[in-house]
């Protein structure tokens, strides 16, 4: 006897509307732009304000990458073991 039976269907979830290719863009290029100033920063400038301003910038995109993996982690459900 098969684990799956063939009269039961497995319900898949609702697929998004994919959105238009530049609403996805302004994000990606905000937080290259504020990378780009912290290393300049970082680089141009060694003591005072930009030195504070480089960790700042170069920290956000950090926190950000990270925010978003904890993100797709917590909806993406693990599977764990296989077929038998």
């Amino acid at each position: 006897m098969n684990a799956v039976s063939p009269e039961k269907t497995m319900p898949f979830p609702p697929v998004p509307a994919p959105r238009p290719s530049v609403a996805v863009w302004p994000w990606p290029i905000a937080l290259g732009l504020l990378t780009t100033f912290g290393l300049l920063s970082a680089l141009l400038g060694q003591h005072g304000i930009w030195l504070a301003l480089s960790w700042a910038a170069l920290s956000i995109p950090l926190i950000v990458t990270v925010a978003c993996l904890i993100r797709a982690w917590r909806r993406t459900p693990s599977v764990k073991g296989g077929q038998s």
